[in-house]
């Protein structure tokens, strides 16, 4: 317990040496140390010399006059800040946020110049040097100048930060923007014009120095974000103009220089000008989306596609400019009052769109004051002329007259009229009736006639009925005579055929015959032929093979007597014919020859007349075997 009590003394003594210290150095000393996140904001209570007093209207002080000091103490360690004669109060940093703005307001400095509302930028470093705004005279009240997102030393004995939101312009919208400073506008302008410079009236003094107007802008500002002093600019967020396919915008602009009528001497409704000029603009804006100021411009919308106009009670297209449209009731020539329903179609094209509104002012306007007194007057005049019935029934000729008609009128509007129809027709209810009694008469007449000429068709009908039931044994005794007859007749032709076949028949065999005969005849001829040649080419050709084979064995039989000898090859030959014929060489009786001619020999061996027969077949086989013609 004791050394807890110890331990507690010393940390008393050490903090009251602490505190001790730090009052003698404030005091004695006057060492002010200012934090890194803090700013000193030094009162001066009194001067030590002199009597510096602030002039009338100051509340800051810059020369070192007591009172609130323009230099505030930045962070650090300051000496002879006695706390007798300064009072030092610690401020936190201005913080302006990523999304906003710090407008600021001088509580102290020169007065502002006559007509201004917003003191002009000086150079003091973003209002961190206060004494320097004073000294470059910065003017009192709401600043031109303003703080962007970040971190500022700012006195706030002199500055008074207001924060507000960063302008942002949202996708398919325009910014309309009044200024709050600038030069007043001339007599007769709505708008200030288009300056340069400002940065879309980012830079208010810029805008002011190149002469830009207060009050409601011509010049709007795009889809973005802007650093827009809302004490200058107030911006109005609006919709774009959208002009969708099919239609076209004729501009009114209520600024801009005077233009020169571009209508020619012919139009004197109004004055069409060029773009950008004060007046109708004779370029009308295209299908898509445009930025126009709506208070400087106003852009009506004309459809250039077909446009159907209705003069029916019941019945009103998705444009409504037939909202008002009814139907037409008229007077006949005979004194019947009747309603009828009309269609109008016209036609705008895009060039004449600017001259129908110059002349009109809008769409309304056009159906209101020309064309329903021109249709509905055209068809009542037409009425008169005729009668209910006559009416009725040269509506296809009375609408095409409408037609031509009424274009020639819209022509001169310059409008084109398409096609003029007329719709339900309802006649008076009287004439009606009496039409309807009238149509029934005849009707029934009609039915009459129609059934008496059914029942002269049922008479004659049920005669025929009649006629037609005996019609078949008619029929079947007619054909049963064309059947006999026919089969007589078939009989006939039969035996004439028959015998007209067996002649021709009988001609056929013989003429048959003839040919036969013929043909046979040629067929030996030509085998004949045949044969003969074919035995001569035989014939020649054994005989052509004989002789080859004679000449080939005389050849042989001449070398072999050569080679043997006359006799010996006779002897030979001799031999081989015996043995060829089956005659023994030595016969049982041995014949002796004397006739002394050299052959004895063969004499004996064989008979005289043997070697007769033998010669003489030699002889024939050396006829066979020679040459023809040798």
């Amino acid at each position: 317990m004791s050394e807890t009590i110890i331990q507690l003394w010393w940390v008393a003594l050490l903090v009251g040496a602490l505190v001790l210290y730090k009052l003698v150095l404030r005091v004695f000393f006057g060492m002010i140390i200012v934090p890194d996140d803090r700013i000193g904001l030094v009162v001066k209570k009194f001067t030590l010399y002199g009597d510096k007093r602030l002039p009338d209207g100051r509340i800051i002080a810059i020369y070192g006059e007591a009172g609130m000091q323009a230099k505030p103490l930045a962070p650090g360690l300051y000496w002879r800040m006695w706390p007798w004669q300064y009072i030092i109060t610690m401020e936190s940093f201005t913080v302006i946020p990523q999304d906003k703005l710090g407008l600021v307001k001088a509580k102290d400095g020169a007065p502002m110049d006559t007509g201004r509302v917003l003191g002009k930028p000086v150079d003091c470093d973003k209002f961190q040097d206060s004494q320097a705004f004073l000294e470059n005279n910065g003017q009192k009240g709401p600043q031109a100048a303003f703080l962007t997102p970040g971190n500022y030393r700012i006195n706030t004995f002199l500055f008074e930060i207001v924060m507000v939101p960063i302008t942002s312009i949202h996708e398919n919208k325009v910014g309309i923007v009044t200024t709050l400073d600038g030069e007043p506008l001339e007599k007769g302008e709505i708008a200030g014009g288009s300056v340069m410079g400002h940065r879309n009236y980012q830079d208010p003094m810029a805008f002011i120095k190149a002469g830009g107007k207060k009050g409601l802008q011509e010049d709007v500002i795009l889809a973005g974000t802007y650093y827009l002093n809302p004490w200058f600019a107030i911006v109005e967020q609006v919709e774009m103009i959208h002009i969708h396919i099919g239609f076209v915008g004729v501009v009114n602009s209520f600024v801009g220089p005077e233009g020169k009528d571009t209508s020619g001497t012919g139009f004197t409704h109004g004055n069409i000008v060029k773009k950008y000029d004060k007046g109708v603009w004779d370029e009308p804006l295209d299908p898509g989306k445009h930025p126009v100021n709506i208070y400087t411009h106003t852009v009506e919308i004309v459809p250039t596609t077909n446009i159907v106009l209705n003069w029916a009670n019941s019945r009103t297209e998705s444009h409504e400019l037939d909202k008002n449209l009814c139907t037409i009731s008229v007077r006949s020539s005979d004194g019947f009052t009747f309603n009828l329903d009309v269609s109008q179609i016209i036609h705008i094209p895009r060039n004449e769109a600017p001259k129908v509104i110059a002349r009109f002012g809008n769409m309304k306007n056009l159906v209101s004051q020309v064309l329903e007194p021109t249709i509905a007057n055209y068809f009542r005049n037409s009425a008169q002329k005729s009668g209910v019935i006559e009416f009725l029934t040269a509506r296809s000729q009375r609408q095409e007259d409408a037609r031509e008609q009424i274009s020639k009128v819209l022509a001169a509007y310059n409008v084109e009229g398409v096609d003029t129809l007329i719709g339900d027709i309802v006649p008076p209810e009287a004439l009606m009736k009496t039409l309807t009694d009238r149509k029934i008469a005849e009707q029934e007449r009609v039915t009459y006639e129609i059934q008496k000429s059914a029942q002269i068709e049922r008479k004659e009908f049920e005669s025929a009925k009649a006629g037609a039931d005996m019609q078949p044994e008619v029929v079947k005794s007619t054909r049963q005579v064309e059947i006999n007859t026919q089969m007589a007749a078939s009989r006939v032709a039969a035996a004439k055929g028959d015998a007209e076949s067996r002649v021709i028949n009988a001609k056929a065999d013989a003429e048959n015959k003839t040919i036969i005969a013929r043909a046979d005849a040629e067929a030996k001829t030509i085998n004949a032929k045949a044969d003969a040649n074919a035995t001569e080419v035989n014939g020649n050709a054994d005989a052509g093979k004989i002789k080859a084979i004679g000449l080939a064995e005389a050849e042989v039989t001449k070398q072999k007597t050569e080679a043997m000898g006359t006799e010996q090859y006779a002897i030979v030959r001799v031999a081989e014919a015996l043995a060829a014929n089956g005659i023994k060489l030595v016969p049982e009786i041995l014949v002796n020859g004397q006739n002394g001619n050299g052959n004895g020999l063969i004499d004996a061996l064989i008979g005289s007349e043997m070697l007769k027969k033998l010669q003489r077949e030699s002889e024939a086989k050396i006829v066979d075997i020679s040459p023809k013609g040798e």
